[in-house]
């Protein structure tokens, strides 16, 4: 095969996979975008999984299975639980139980309370989201994304 050829299937190769490690995306909102003084809001945080990709649930039922982590830091805000997803059991070749997997879209929905005596006009919310995505034969290495949620205060 001539090197030239072979160098360009190699690089195509290698951006279909770096693609599909990175095609998850992360998004999310605070209630309607603005949140009252000493009162709480419903928040969510949206982990989009394109087609022939699974994410490892909360509770993968998998000892070796890596699972799915949502994390909030907001200064001067009173962050409560966050709701994680029910998975779907699904068997895989390289298991020989079914592991619990998120796919296509997994909502992690929480909610914020804004002290009456918070200070300043907006609150902003890291969110940070751990996972480990993967095809029917194979797994990439875990990633983490972040995204900053924001939401008036009036």
């Amino acid at each position: 095969m001539n090197k030239k050829v072979f160098i360009a299937i190699f690089f195509a190769f290698t951006l279909m996979f770096a693609a599909r490690v990175n095609a998850q995306t992360v998004t999310g909102s605070i209630g309607n975008g603005t949140i009252k003084r000493g009162s709480t809001a419903q928040g969510s945080i949206v982990l989009s999984i394109p087609g022939g990709l699974h994410v490892n649930s909360s509770r993968p039922n998998n000892q070796y299975a890596i699972p799915t982590r949502v994390s909030l830091i907001g200064s001067g805000l009173k962050l409560k639980s966050i709701n994680y997803p029910r998975g779907i059991n699904r068997k895989f070749e390289f298991s020989d139980a079914p592991i619990n997997v998120y796919e296509g879209r997994a909502v992690f929905n929480f909610k914020i309370a804004v002290p009456a005596n918070f200070k300043g006009k907006t609150v902003r919310i890291r969110a940070i989201v751990n996972y480990q995505a993967c095809t029917e034969e194979i797994c990439f290495q875990p990633k983490q994304k972040q995204i900053t949620l924001t939401a008036t205060v009036s």
